[in-house]
């Protein structure tokens, strides 16, 4: 349960290397999360999550997790809340692929499209319905703004996530008036090692700090920076001959 700062108590992170997810732990455990299970591949990455989040005070449990191994994600999270209640689940897994290589290359296509849609949608179902079974809880999904319009830069990712966020928006309704909360954030290009800066991108922890106020507040979409959401509401609006022109 939440306790008296507002806080989860416990995290379940799907994508235990991932920046935002780590940024958005380390945040929580600022504020008084004290237990945080990390889901991924075995690797000497999560191994130093772990190691990272446990030297902040928190009691931290490594779950094996692959999302493209669909048939023991019930069985992989099933032990995760067998062992107690669950506060937030933070789906932030996900690849970009490489669109120039991908299309000449549909199995690794696939493997995009499979990684952030299909095995998304296992995994947030899994913990949906272990959440409406102890009956509270937030579930948090993070999307992208490339999931709002396809771009010749990133369509085959952009699918993906325009596949999930629908997905998500969807699950938030059926869940509604069951005290389970389903929260759809969605960053601009987050800035990283080894990425370029664009306009409007953001940082790890800018997008944790919008889930930790979203989560206060109860929101269903959050837009990583706000002003993000008015320039995807007019892009979304735009000719497409016009549109292929423009540097998005």
């Amino acid at each position: 349960m939440k306790d008296a700062f507002g806080a989860p108590q416990s995290l379940l992170l799907l994508g235990g290397t991932s920046a935002v997810g780590l940024a958005t732990a380390r945040r929580l455990i600022a504020r008084r999360t004290r237990t945080v299970w990390l889901a991924g591949r075995p690797s000497p990455g999560l191994a130093a999550a772990a190691a990272s989040l446990r030297a902040l005070g928190a009691e931290v449990r490594v779950v094996p997790f692959d999302a493209l191994d669909t048939d023991a994600h019930a069985e992989r999270l099933g032990q995760v809340f067998a062992e107690g209640d669950v506060d937030l689940v933070l789906l932030a897994f996900g690849v970009l692929g490489d669109q120039t290589r991908d299309e000449s290359d549909p199995a690794a296509a696939v493997r995009v499209a499979q990684t952030n849609y299909t095995g998304a949608v296992s995994a947030a179902l899994v913990c949906a319905g272990a959440l409406q079974a102890q009956g509270h809880g937030s579930l948090v999904v993070l999307s992208s703004v490339a999931g709002e319009r396809g771009r010749r830069a990133d369509f085959i990712y952009g699918s993906s996530k325009a596949g999930l966020d629908v997905f998500a928006q969807g699950l938030g309704d059926a869940l509604h008036g069951t005290g389970v909360h389903v929260m759809v954030v969605r960053p601009g290009v987050v800035r990283t090692a080894g990425r370029p800066d664009a306009p409007l991108s953001t940082t790890p922890e800018a997008v944790a700090g919008a889930i930790e106020l979203g989560l206060r507040r109860r929101s269903e979409t959050v837009w990583v920076p706000g002003p993000l959401r008015l320039v995807a509401s007019a892009l979304r609006h735009v000719p497409r001959p016009l549109h292929r022109r423009l540097p998005v």
